[in-house]
């Protein structure tokens, strides 16, 4: 797409979610791409795209629109549709031919795999700095199913992402609930069950292109700012499941105060109904909480609802990208018990390992370490300490399996130097994310 169609990284995934859009449309066909001068083969390829939303109906007019400004781009740039010569044909039908042969169909299927996500995610980790400046990071896949079996998602769950990205957490349960359902449900699930918000133009277009592929989805798919949404609003909505990976790092000093994680946490969990399961990843620093703020956030937290766990992932979950994650767990509207034994897991060993120029993949031991997981999690499978913790928890408590673990064996010399070398990973992080004052020494005053 660089090469031939002189792309930049934002608009490739865009070129991709209209012409699968096309490729849905009944009357299109990669044929009719023959590099034409007069109607180009991006006006065709827009025509169809238009049409196909014009035919799911996708509504309203304004939602509709935006979606199709950002697609525009496939006109307006017209290497796309010229005959390169080193192709034998244009970019475009290069390109729609091989999405169609490879592609197209697996999305169709109910795929539980965010695709668009994954051309997003990799074209961006060409462009350098997205992640870092703007706070996206995908969820990979592992993840988003593990989440929806944390939440336990039935077919009857009224499922919301308030920060949903390309669709990952959406195509996920959507998968779960329709491999469940009765025939005559699935319908419904798809129109009714599914809830997005994001507030980014061109994920949402990738997001209402995701779920119009898998046949609707799409309707309750809204571009917006999640923390401007009025949480009573929200609440009346009934949503039984929250799944959330919100931005990272945009709460660094007291003008952004009002975007930490953990600020998306507490309205999250206030637009949900009572009793609804929550589920998101965060940085580890979210649940260290040192800030003054953070700790009256914590606090919120437990006087308003309930924290079931947390646990420690593997710090190469998202790829290449220099955060160290924890997924949390709540329920809504159920104040915490000071009794509660909450569960702290450190699940850094999920049996995935990072790969050059691939990224994380699944080794032979991921699906055991998976049932492992949830063996003790739900079942109360007998784990030692150094995978599960189970204690009762303050607000100015780091809500971390390392924070409650105790070893009561001697460690050695190379124990010492691995929990060395953790810290200074954990403060690197922190620093990178714009918390390097949770170790700045504090002048001590003199008596």
């Amino acid at each position: 797409m660089r090469n031939y169609g002189q792309l930049g990284d934002s608009e490739k995934p865009l070129v991709v979610s209209a012409i699968l859009l096309a490729l849905e449309e009944k009357d299109f066909s990669t044929e009719s791409l023959n590099g034409d001068t007069v109607k180009t083969d991006g006006q065709k390829i827009f025509d169809a795209m238009s049409a196909h939303m014009e035919r799911v109906k996708v509504e309203p007019q304004v939602k509709k629109q935006r979606v199709i400004d950002q697609f525009r781009l496939i006109i307006n740039r017209p290497v796309l549709s010229e005959y390169d010569e080193r192709l034998g044909k244009s970019p475009l039908r290069y390109f729609a031919e091989y999405l169609h042969s490879n592609i197209l169909t697996a999305i169709c299927n109910n795929s539980p795999e965010d695709v668009l996500g994954r051309f997003y995610g990799e074209f961006i980790s060409y462009s350098g700095g997205d992640g870092q400046t703007l706070g996206v990071v995908l969820t990979p896949k592992h993840i988003t199913e593990l989440f929806t079996d944390l939440a336990e998602i039935k077919p009857t769950d009224k499922v919301l992402d308030p920060c949903c990205g390309t669709g990952g957490f959406l195509i996920a349960a959507m998968h779960r609930m329709l491999i469940q359902a009765k025939e005559e449900d699935k319908e419904n699930i798809r129109r009714n069950n599914l809830y997005g918000i994001e507030l980014r133009d061109d994920m949402f277009s990738i997001a209402t292109t995701n779920m119009i592929l898998r046949g609707d989805g799409k309707s309750n798919l809204i571009c917006a700012d999640f923390l401007k949404q009025k949480s009573e609003e929200m609440y009346k909505k009934g949503f039984t499941v929250g799944l959330m990976n919100p931005p990272y790092s945009q709460g660094k000093n007291k003008d952004t105060a009002h975007l930490t994680e953990l600020k998306f946490i507490c309205h999250l969990l206030d637009c949900l109904s009572d009793g609804a399961r929550c589920v998101v990843i965060v940085p580890q620093s979210t649940m260290v909480g040192k800030t003054k703020e953070d700790k009256s956030d914590k606090q919120y937290i437990l006087e308003n609802h309930t924290l079931e766990g947390v646990m420690t992932l593997n710090i190469k979950t998202f790829y290449d990208v220099g955060t160290n994650p924890v997924i949390a767990v709540f329920t809504a509207h159920k104040p915490h018990s000071k009794d509660k034994l909450v569960k702290f897991v450190d699940f850094k060993d999920d049996g995935y390992e990072g790969s050059a120029h691939i990224g994380l993949l699944p080794t032979v031991r991921a699906a055991e370490r998976k049932k492992y997981l949830l063996d003790c999690w739900f079942q109360g499978k007998t784990a030692p300490n150094s995978f599960i913790v189970r204690s009762t928890i303050e607000a100015d408590d780091e809500w971390l399996h390392s924070f409650y673990y105790f070893n009561e064996e001697i460690p050695s010399e190379a124990d010492f130097e691995k929990t060395m070398a953790d810290y200074l990973t954990f403060e690197f992080n922190m620093i990178t994310h714009g918390r390097g004052y949770l170790f700045e020494e504090k002048e001590v005053a003199n008596g």
